[in-house]
């Protein structure tokens, strides 16, 4: 099968690395050139545009920045979508955004897919990232050898919609991890304690994450590179909120979360790297949380390794 990608960026352009790394037939699309020429001069093919890639592809992969670029796209690949296509969604989105341009691709005869991806670009970029496919059986099928190029650990959600509830929720946690492991760590600074100890105190303790063991490195290394921003973070907590309020679940932590983020992008920028919500902390106590032998950027150590299906506990 002949497989497109639209939108090599900080996620898109790993993920679709790993496809060409592994010898899939991939044609790539990006409004950066720059991008599309270094995978075209490792194999690629180039596409005139998103409607060229639907007519000519088997499967179309997005990995875009918004529901609303996803849609734009949609609107160009749409007439040249019939049976035997697959547009799968990786981007982070709506749910009911999601369901909506779907159900235009089904209505058409093809298969629609949300398919968003977990676990930091260090993952993305060797293949170990987790992945959550919301579609029929039948299409997850079909996709899952591209699924387990992509990522380690693949889950398969149920229908379409049903991954990217899951994804901001996920997303949610993390933010939410974020911002309670900057408070952790100004704390421990402001109490004398050792950064160095203190970070390993919360690594073999009960109030260890994903989070903390990967972004308080590069918080503490200075860098705060985890190439995500804080736009994305203010829009991930927003779409789970939307998922929250159709659901009549009064949340109280994510609207706080929200305001946190509005104030940080007010006061650095609406780009600045999402680790940097610690500088509303360390502005406030005069505090720098720095701390020497940590990295600046994740770096997966993990081999690459074909990935398979994560099958969900009790089923």
């Amino acid at each position: 099968m002949k497989v497109g990608f639209i939108g090599l960026g900080n996620v898109g352009g790993k993920l679709s690395g790993s496809l060409l790394r592994n010898e899939i037939d991939l044609t790539v699309h990006d409004l950066n050139q720059d991008l599309v020429n270094d995978f075209v001069s490792r194999g690629a093919e180039r596409a005139d545009g998103p409607a060229c890639m639907m007519r000519d592809c088997d499967v179309v992969i997005t990995c875009l920045p918004s529901p609303a670029a996803s849609a734009a796209v949609m609107d160009e690949m749409l007439p040249e979508v019939k049976a035997g296509k697959i547009w799968m969604e990786m981007s982070t989105t709506d749910e009911a955004e999601v369901k909506r341009l779907g159900a235009m691709v089904i209505e058409r005869g093809g298969a629609a897919v949300d398919c968003p991806v977990s676990g930091g670009c260090h993952r993305a970029a060797t293949g170990n990232s987790s992945i959550l496919a919301g579609c029929d059986r039948k299409t997850f099928e079909e996709i899952a050898p591209f699924l387990k190029t992509m990522g380690r650990r693949i889950l398969h959600t149920g229908e379409l919609g049903s991954a990217s509830v899951l994804k901001v929720l996920t997303n949610y946690l993390a933010t939410a991890n974020l911002v309670t492991c900057c408070e952790a760590l100004v704390t421990a600074k402001a109490a004398g304690m050792d950064l160095n100890t203190t970070y390993e105190a919360m690594k073999i303790s009960s109030g260890t994450s994903f989070v903390h063991e990967t972004e308080s490195q590069v918080i503490l290394n200075g860098s705060r590179d985890i190439s995500f921003t804080m736009d994305l973070v203010k829009k991930d907590v927003g779409l789970f909120q939307e998922v929250a309020t159709r659901n009549n679940v009064p949340l109280e932590i994510a609207p706080m979360l929200v305001e946190i983020f509005n104030d940080g992008i007010k006061r650095f920028g609406e780009r600045e790297l999402s680790p940097n919500i610690i500088k509303r902390l360390e502005e406030a106590t005069g505090l720098e949380i720095l701390a020497p032998g940590f990295p600046a950027e994740m770096l997966d150590d993990e081999p690459e390794e074909s990935g398979y299906e994560v099958i969900p506990q009790g089923l």
